[in-house]
Protein backbone atom coordinates (compact mmCIF):
# COMPACT_ATOMS: atom_id res chain seq x y z
CA UNK A 1 0.00 0.00 0.00
CA UNK A 2 0.98 3.51 -0.31
CA UNK A 3 0.47 6.45 1.07
CA UNK A 4 -2.97 8.74 0.27
CA UNK A 5 -0.56 12.10 0.13
CA UNK A 6 -3.80 14.66 -0.52
CA UNK A 7 -5.56 12.91 2.35
CA UNK A 8 -2.28 13.51 4.37
CA UNK A 9 -1.97 16.97 3.58
CA UNK A 10 -5.95 17.63 4.13
CA UNK A 11 -5.19 16.47 7.82
CA UNK A 12 -1.99 18.62 8.41
CA UNK A 13 -3.04 22.28 8.67
CA UNK A 14 0.89 23.46 8.20
CA UNK A 15 -0.31 26.81 5.63
CA UNK A 16 -0.15 30.02 7.48
CA UNK A 17 -3.66 31.28 6.29
CA UNK A 18 -6.04 32.39 9.62
CA UNK A 19 -8.56 28.61 8.32
CA UNK A 20 -5.22 26.81 8.75
CA UNK A 21 -4.24 28.33 11.57
CA UNK A 22 -7.73 27.80 13.22
CA UNK A 23 -7.63 23.93 11.91
CA UNK A 24 -4.02 23.56 13.56
CA UNK A 25 -5.43 25.10 17.22
CA UNK A 26 -8.44 22.80 17.27
CA UNK A 27 -5.91 20.03 16.23
CA UNK A 28 -3.68 21.18 19.21
CA UNK A 29 -6.81 21.39 21.46
CA UNK A 30 -7.95 17.68 20.32
CA UNK A 31 -4.23 16.14 20.87
CA UNK A 32 -3.74 18.17 24.38
CA UNK A 33 -4.89 16.47 27.55
CA UNK A 34 -5.67 20.50 29.46
CA UNK A 35 -2.21 21.08 30.15
CA UNK A 36 -1.50 23.32 27.23
CA UNK A 37 1.49 21.15 26.26
CA UNK A 38 1.97 17.78 24.26
CA UNK A 39 4.14 15.23 25.32
CA UNK A 40 5.58 12.70 22.54
CA UNK A 41 2.84 10.07 23.73
CA UNK A 42 -0.70 12.21 23.03
CA UNK A 43 1.18 13.29 19.62
CA UNK A 44 2.17 9.35 18.70
CA UNK A 45 -1.50 8.45 19.97
CA UNK A 46 -2.97 11.29 18.30
CA UNK A 47 -1.43 11.59 15.08
CA UNK A 48 -1.78 7.56 14.95
CA UNK A 49 -5.45 7.80 15.30
CA UNK A 50 -5.50 11.10 12.86
CA UNK A 51 -3.36 9.82 10.15
CA UNK A 52 -4.50 5.92 9.94
CA UNK A 53 -1.66 4.88 8.20
CA UNK A 54 -0.86 1.69 10.57
CA UNK A 55 -2.02 -0.37 6.97
CA UNK A 56 1.04 0.94 5.31
CA UNK A 57 3.60 1.82 7.84
CA UNK A 58 4.45 1.97 11.49
CA UNK A 59 4.79 6.08 11.73
CA UNK A 60 6.76 6.28 14.87
CA UNK A 61 10.01 6.92 12.97
CA UNK A 62 9.27 9.68 11.82
CA UNK A 63 6.59 11.20 14.53
CA UNK A 64 10.01 11.05 16.69
CA UNK A 65 12.29 13.05 14.44
CA UNK A 66 9.27 15.49 13.70
CA UNK A 67 8.91 15.74 17.89
CA UNK A 68 12.23 16.15 18.57
CA UNK A 69 12.89 18.62 15.69
CA UNK A 70 10.47 20.77 16.68
CA UNK A 71 11.19 20.58 20.19
CA UNK A 72 14.84 21.53 19.62
CA UNK A 73 14.07 24.30 17.03
CA UNK A 74 11.51 26.55 17.87
CA UNK A 75 12.18 29.31 20.49
CA UNK A 76 9.56 29.12 23.62
CA UNK A 77 9.74 30.22 27.44
CA UNK A 78 9.64 26.41 27.93
CA UNK A 79 7.07 26.66 30.65
CA UNK A 80 6.52 22.75 30.16
CA UNK A 81 10.57 21.84 30.40
CA UNK A 82 12.26 20.12 27.03
CA UNK A 83 10.24 17.35 26.85
CA UNK A 84 7.27 18.49 25.38
CA UNK A 85 6.25 20.73 22.47
CA UNK A 86 4.24 23.80 23.00
CA UNK A 87 1.68 25.42 21.15
CA UNK A 88 4.17 27.50 19.07
CA UNK A 89 6.02 25.04 18.27
CA UNK A 90 3.17 22.72 16.57
CA UNK A 91 3.05 24.36 13.36
CA UNK A 92 6.59 23.33 12.97
CA UNK A 93 6.18 19.48 14.28
CA UNK A 94 3.38 19.37 11.35
CA UNK A 95 6.13 20.40 8.90
CA UNK A 96 8.65 17.99 10.32
CA UNK A 97 6.01 15.59 10.18
CA UNK A 98 4.83 15.74 6.79
CA UNK A 99 8.62 15.88 5.74
CA UNK A 100 9.86 12.65 7.50
CA UNK A 101 6.55 10.93 6.46
CA UNK A 102 8.21 11.13 3.09
CA UNK A 103 11.54 10.32 3.76
CA UNK A 104 9.80 7.18 6.05
CA UNK A 105 8.01 6.23 2.34
CA UNK A 106 11.33 6.70 0.51
CA UNK A 107 13.24 4.62 3.32
CA UNK A 108 11.10 1.48 3.17
CA UNK A 109 10.68 1.38 -0.71
CA UNK A 110 14.07 0.79 -0.69
CA UNK A 111 14.20 -1.67 2.40
CA UNK A 112 12.64 -4.67 0.43
CA UNK A 113 13.29 -6.65 3.25
CA UNK A 114 11.41 -4.58 6.02
CA UNK A 115 13.95 -4.58 8.48
CA UNK A 116 14.15 -1.09 9.14
CA UNK A 117 17.52 -0.75 7.36
CA UNK A 118 18.94 -0.51 4.04
CA UNK A 119 21.90 -2.47 2.56
CA UNK A 120 24.05 -2.09 0.49
CA UNK A 121 22.71 -4.56 -2.31
CA UNK A 122 18.85 -3.74 -1.37
CA UNK A 123 20.56 0.78 -2.06
CA UNK A 124 22.30 -0.47 -5.54
CA UNK A 125 18.70 -2.24 -6.63
CA UNK A 126 16.96 0.97 -6.00
CA UNK A 127 19.39 3.14 -7.58
CA UNK A 128 16.63 3.70 -10.06
CA UNK A 129 14.02 4.54 -7.98
CA UNK A 130 16.91 6.85 -6.16
CA UNK A 131 17.57 8.90 -8.92
CA UNK A 132 14.31 9.63 -9.53
CA UNK A 133 14.12 11.16 -6.10
CA UNK A 134 17.74 13.46 -6.09
CA UNK A 135 18.94 12.89 -9.33
CA UNK A 136 22.42 10.93 -10.63
CA UNK A 137 24.22 9.29 -7.69
CA UNK A 138 27.21 6.52 -7.58
CA UNK A 139 25.50 3.99 -5.04
CA UNK A 140 28.36 2.43 -3.37
CA UNK A 141 29.58 6.42 -2.72
CA UNK A 142 26.77 7.13 -1.30
CA UNK A 143 25.89 4.65 0.16
CA UNK A 144 29.03 4.82 2.01
CA UNK A 145 28.59 8.86 3.01
CA UNK A 146 25.23 7.88 4.34
CA UNK A 147 26.10 5.11 6.56
CA UNK A 148 27.90 7.60 9.18
CA UNK A 149 28.25 5.21 11.59
CA UNK A 150 29.80 2.72 9.50
CA UNK A 151 27.61 -0.20 10.55
CA UNK A 152 27.56 -1.43 7.35
CA UNK A 153 23.50 -0.53 6.47
CA UNK A 154 21.55 2.67 6.35
CA UNK A 155 19.46 3.56 9.49
CA UNK A 156 16.08 5.52 9.01
CA UNK A 157 17.94 8.52 10.82
CA UNK A 158 21.09 8.08 8.83
CA UNK A 159 18.82 8.26 5.69
CA UNK A 160 17.07 11.60 6.70
CA UNK A 161 19.76 13.31 6.88
CA UNK A 162 21.00 12.48 3.82
CA UNK A 163 17.82 13.37 2.77
CA UNK A 164 17.39 16.35 3.83
CA UNK A 165 20.99 16.99 1.97
CA UNK A 166 19.73 16.25 -1.40
CA UNK A 167 16.17 17.57 -1.12
CA UNK A 168 14.90 14.28 -1.20
CA UNK A 169 11.44 14.29 -3.35
CA UNK A 170 9.09 11.65 -3.82
CA UNK A 171 7.81 11.47 -7.53
CA UNK A 172 4.15 10.43 -6.88
CA UNK A 173 3.71 12.86 -3.54
CA UNK A 174 1.54 15.83 -3.24
CA UNK A 175 3.55 18.82 -2.53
Amino acid sequence: MSIDWAAINSKLPIGRSEEEKEQRLALFKQFDNGNGFLSLAEIDKSIGNLLQLDDVFDIKPAIMRAFQLAKSVVKSNKKSGDDFIEWCEFRYFLLSLRQYLEYYEAFERIDSDSNHQISLTEFKQAQEKIEKWVGPISPEDEFNAIDKNGGGSILFDEFCDWAIKKSLDLEDDVD
